[in-house]
């Protein structure tokens, strides 16, 4: 296991989210000898590197609830979330995991929504704006999961997706609680799992009508607006400055990647700039 006893534990967290976001989920794919392993291998690779170390990019694991006491444990720039949370604080809800308990640990997201959860278990649009306040009610900033059933035209995604972000928050920014921020990871639903992800024209004219709709409906909310559905290297600059960061999964698995990534997002900071 690397050595990163050299690395300062992380400062508490701040209620701002970061400029732009690299979030990582490693859904059920790894052990948990093998997530604590990753941990420390992409904090040795990734602690020193400018996008970091200027505060312009974040980088957010989701591992699997047994291991989120482990990976906070690990010194350096990750910030850790789970992936999934009860839309309850406490009671005799067997078998789920309370927002506050998450807060508690020091976790700073947590991912709503899924286009799996809602698949394999049921999960409704009553649920995820449930599980959406839940998550707001314990300052953890949710990463919201929208994305179309099926390609279409970017106007037919922008309409449904921009549905799906009104559906899930409160009816206006002002009924959020206090220094409120929600990251948008838009994954169209036809595009996870996929060989690739979606064209890149199409990803930047979605999510610059979704971007525009958004501070449209909720012009004081804090929102980054991430992509995912099969993201990986070489994506992120091709979209430039039409998304804030990645949403990845399996294209995360091998460490290397994120320092790549990193740098492209480097580039598209000096094109944004």
């Amino acid at each position: 296991m690397p050595d990163t006893s050299s690395l300062a534990r992380s400062s508490p967290p701040s209620p701002a989210l970061p400029d732009r976001l690299i979030g990582i989920s490693l859904k059920m794919y790894m052990s948990h000898v093998q997530t604590v392993d990753w941990a420390h291998r992409v904090t040795e690779l990734t602690h020193a590197h400018p996008a970091v170390t200027s505060g312009a990019a974040g980088l957010a694991l989701l591992p699997q609830f047994p291991s989120i006491p482990a990976c906070l444990d690990v010194p350096g720039p990750l910030q850790i979330g789970a992936q999934n949370l009860s839309a309850e604080d406490a009671g005799a809800w067997t078998g789920e995991v309370s927002g506050a308990v998450l807060a508690e640990l020091g976790c700073r997201y947590v991912e709503v929504g899924h286009a799996e959860r809602r698949r394999h278990f049921h999960e409704t649009d009553d649920i995820v704006r449930a599980k959406i306040a839940a998550a707001l009610r314990h300052r953890l900033f949710p990463v919201l999961c929208v994305g179309e059933k099926s390609a279409g035209t970017p106007e037919s995604a922008a309409a449904e997706v921009t549905a799906q972000i009104r559906s899930a928050l409160p009816t206006t920014a002002g009924d959020l609680p206090p220094q409120s921020g929600v990251v948008i990871a838009y994954e169209p639903m036809w595009a996870i799992g996929a060989q690739q992800p979606a064209a890149p024209d199409y990803i930047i004219a979605v999510c610059e009508a979704v971007r525009a709709r958004t501070r449209t409906h909720f012009p004081s909310l804090d929102f980054r607006l991430i992509y995912g559905g099969s993201a990986g290297p070489g994506l992120l600059t091709r979209l430039g400055p039409s998304v804030d960061g990645l949403f990845l999964g399996r294209f995360a698995h091998d460490p290397d990647s994120v320092p790549r990534i990193l740098d492209e997002l480097a580039d598209v900071i000096m094109l944004k700039s």
